[in-house]
């Protein structure tokens, strides 16, 4: 069995802070033209919120639910192969965050929580974690996550994570590498096959797209976060090549930084 890597946060730390450094040399990171104060607030505010708040009570939930519910069960699926392991998680988090996400999309009132996730008029890796508090804390993959680590996937659980940010942070990076390896003839073939295998910044940027007019503009598709191959596999994938001229929400009313990041809803008055 592969060691539990118990420095993954800081891997994935340090391959964000090295995006960061990447968008920061070609000017591509601040966006001061499009950034205001309430979007700053909300692309550092929910980091907090997701590590701060909602994880670590996740976390503490799922492992008091699941031993009350099924007593001495910790570490009891530790012994399954890595390799198992990591299919289950792949299927337990991230396709089941596949529906999470194209619900969200779906159903005016689950989109309330997600749309500080699109209310931001540029894409850059500051947008990773932004997102309403509530939107993570309902998260099903993240509780069947919770419950597997508990059981004992700890191992597989750290090779999955690192795996699944690498690729979100990438695919949400306002520099398109895609595009850079794309242009060598000889990779080609393998980026076709890549492109429909993970998000990149070609289908994620569709995704962030804000005019549905635009052809690059693709919001009601391209959910996958690790595995774009959902979309292909169920028909929500859109794939042209190219980058949104203007990204943020249609056809939206604005909202506070209170709505976007912790309560979305309106008080309804008679």
């Amino acid at each position: 069995m592969l060691p539990v890597m118990d420095d993954y946060r800081a891997v994935i730390m340090l391959f964000f802070v090295g995006y960061v450094l990447v968008e920061l040399a070609h000017g591509r990171f601040w966006f001061r033209e499009k950034t205001t104060a309430k979007d700053l607030i909300l692309d550092f505010g929910s980091v907090f919120g997701l590590a701060i708040v909602v994880l670590p009570t996740i976390l503490w939930t799922t492992a008091w639910t699941t031993e009350a519910v099924v007593p001495g069960s910790q570490g009891a699926l530790a012994h399954w192969p890595v390799w198992l392991m990591f299919v289950v998680l792949v299927i337990a988090d991230d396709l089941v965050q596949y529906w999470w996400h194209r619900l969200s999309h779906n159903c005016p009132r689950l989109f309330l929580l997600h749309r500080a996730h699109h209310s931001a008029e540029y894409l850059s890796v500051r947008l990773v974690y932004r997102n309403n508090i509530i939107y993570y804390a309902l998260m099903p993959g993240l509780w069947f996550s919770g419950v597997l680590l508990y059981l004992g996937f700890a191992p597989a659980y750290y090779i999955y994570y690192i795996a699944k940010m690498v690729v979100i942070i990438s695919a949400h990076s306002s520099v398109r590498w895609d595009a850079k390896l794309l242009q060598i003839p000889w990779l080609r073939p393998f980026m076709w096959v890549l492109v429909r295998v993970i998000s990149t910044p070609s289908t994620h940027s569709a995704h962030h797209g804000k005019y549905t007019h635009d052809r690059h503009t693709h919001y009601k598709g391209n959910y996958g976060n690790f595995l774009f191959l959902w979309d292909v596999v169920f028909g929500t994938a859109k794939i042209t090549g190219g980058r949104p001229r203007q990204f943020g929400i249609e056809n939206v009313a604005p909202a506070t930084i209170w709505q976007e990041l912790v309560w979305p809803f309106r008080t309804r008055t008679r």
